[in-house]
């Protein structure tokens, strides 16, 4: 058999995959492929290059392709391992990222426990089985992990302190929520590894003693839902969960999305059923949690880490990183970029690794890059040198997050990016606190007062006044870091907000109350899509925009084949 043949198809069928159309492209693909196996995998971190292909060959080497789709001419060119839609990972990319947790998503099928067994699954957990759950515990503080649900507590501490409680009916809790909008480093683990999330959890239960396990995964993710329910009855079925005789209960709760359920009193409180809003602490969670029982909860990211730090021991593991955040993280990368999708890369690492190498940003075309989903903060280019740790990223007014990062390009204003991020907090606010409730949303209307044009100097000061008293009024984290995109916003770019209301100016001619449209003659062609598209008969028959009728939707701008529609400074009347 020649070594060029192809010996296993591996199809990228994760959410961002099947979106793309991942699934016709592997049935038409079993369809053809006769005795060769067509394997549906998970995510492998390239979204932008969906549906993805990877053909193995029988000398061991992987070929990549990019954009297959259901049709017989693609087939051939898989079947022949043929020149078209190859696609070569960025060599940059591959220098840089480090893949350690990410290592089985995207190369085996997430439903088959056999595969997960084969490359070292549960290894972790059977070497935490020879071991006591003290020394399990040690392990984890030796490897120095912080919690990657955004806090970035030492994990090994919070285990510590369940693990000292005398209880017979202690809770664990896996926070799957992952309400950052645009992120999915949780959602792509637990529908391409649902098993190494879940090994982390009767890790974490041997250590502590936990009798209940809970994974509270948003309802959105009904894939991710489906694969942690299969590999839950597999679990079972090969009796993982009986751990010292007892056999450990695992229960999915369906939750709905919300923002405030990442904090951990508002997530326990959802899951007793009640409306989801923090409360004060202590008594803390490891003290009364769950209906008063004590509770620990770690999010998907850190179980996820949990059994490589079993497997290679705590010291190995701490050998990647900084001195204050060990071993690597996982980013969605979005916004002004060619590479979005999923990376994984060392803590340390810089900005500007991740966003021009990684990513692929232009250089010349980045503003800013945000860090650390809606409640992060605004990083400028200048500080890109920054390494990617918790406390540096703090330093800077940002946050890690959960792991969301959006690349901010020089045609965004950073006064309409600031609106556009509280914008969804102020809505996402449980409402409990005065200062969170009320405060964001006088934030809030302020914002949307400077991008139309009617703000005041004195809104700035008012600004940077009410921020820091949201931070300290706020029970829980989203109130704690929600004025962030503002207060980051107003130490880098304040020159953009007082162009806004001393010039009522938008040099990024995003504010549409602060632009006019017109349209360039010379490239005109007269088509009259533009005519035809305007909602309100701003244009003339003979192509010119009415300022005082157009409302600034844009339909002209999508419309244009020539694109002679621009945005313009607005006119002084």
């Amino acid at each position: 058999m020649s070594d060029r043949a192809v010996k296993l198809f591996r199809v990228g069928v994760a959410s961002c995959g099947i979106a793309a159309g991942a699934e016709a492209v592997m049935e038409m693909l079993k369809a053809r492929a006769g005795s060769i196996p067509v394997v549906g995998v998970g995510c492998l971190g390239h979204c932008y290059a969906e549906p993805m292909v990877e053909a193995v060959l029988n000398s061991g080497e992987s070929v990549l392709f990019r954009d297959v789709q259901a049709t017989e001419a693609d087939m051939d060119n898989l079947l022949a391992v043929g020149p078209n839609k190859r696609f070569e990972i960025p060599p940059e990319r591959k220098s840089r990222e480090l893949i350690k947790v990410l290592a089985l998503a995207g190369r085996i099928d997430p439903t088959d426990f056999d595969a997960y067994v084969a490359n070292g699954g549960y290894e972790g957990l059977k070497r935490a089985l020879s071991m006591t759950p003290e020394q399990v515990v040690d392990e984890v503080k030796l490897s120095g992990l912080r919690g990657r649900g955004g806090g970035g507590f030492p994990t090994g501490n919070k285990w510590g302190f369940l693990a000292a409680k005398k209880a017979d009916n202690k809770i664990l809790i896996c926070n799957a929520d992952e309400g950052d909008p645009g992120a999915f480093m949780d959602r792509s683990l637990m529908e391409s590894v649902p098993h190494q999330v879940l090994e982390g959890m009767l890790i974490a239960a041997y250590a502590t003693g936990a009798a209940r396990l809970f994974i509270y995964c948003r309802a959105e993710y009904p894939l991710a839902i489906k694969h942690l329910n299969l590999a839950i009855d597999q679990i079972r079925t090969h009796r993982l969960n009986v751990v010292n005789g007892r056999e450990l209960d695992i229960i999915i709760k369906e939750g709905a999305g919300a923002f405030v359920c990442g904090e951990e009193t508002a997530l326990i409180a959802s899951l007793e059923g009640k409306r989801g809003t923090p409360r004060f602490r202590p008594p803390f969670p490891t003290d009364s949690g769950f209906q008063g029982h004590p509770t620990m909860i770690n999010n998907v990211e850190t179980f996820g880490n949990v059994p490589l730090i079993l497997r290679e021991g705590g010291a190995e593991y701490a050998k990647i990183g900084t001195a204050g955040s060990k071993g690597t993280k996982l980013f969605a990368l979005a916004g002004d970029l060619k590479y979005p999708g999923l990376v994984e890369v060392p803590m340390g690492i810089t900005l500007g690794e991740i966003v021009f190498e990684i990513g692929g940003a232009d250089r010349e075309k980045v503003k800013a890059v945000q860090t650390g989903g809606p409640s992060g903060g605004c990083i400028p280019v200048e500080l890109f040198d920054t390494p990617v740790d918790y406390d540096s990223l703090r330093a800077l007014g940002a946050i890690m997050g959960s792991g969301g990062m959006i690349v901010i390009g020089k045609d965004r204003c950073m006064v309409e990016t600031a609106r556009y991020f509280l914008d969804f907090t102020h809505r996402e606010s449980c409402g409990k606190c005065t200062f969170c409730r009320v405060g964001m949303t006088r934030m809030y209307e302020t914002l949307e007062r400077i991008v139309n044009g009617q703000g005041e100097e004195s809104d700035l000061d008012f600004l940077a006044d009410l921020g820091p008293k949201i931070r300290m009024g706020s029970l829980c984290g989203l109130g704690q870091t929600a004025p962030n995109p503002v207060l980051a916003t107003l130490r880098y770019y304040r020159h953009e907000y007082e162009e806004h209301v001393r010039d009522h100016h938008c040099r990024a001619l995003q504010c549409n109350a602060l632009v006019d449209l017109e349209l360039e003659q010379d490239k005109c062609i007269k088509c009259k899509m533009c005519i035809r598209t305007c909602p309100v008969g701003a244009i003339s028959d003979d192509f010119v925009i009415d300022p005082d009728k157009c409302t600034r939707c844009n339909s002209c701008l999508d419309a244009c084949p020539k694109q002679a529609v621009r945005r313009v400074p607005k006119r002084k009347k």
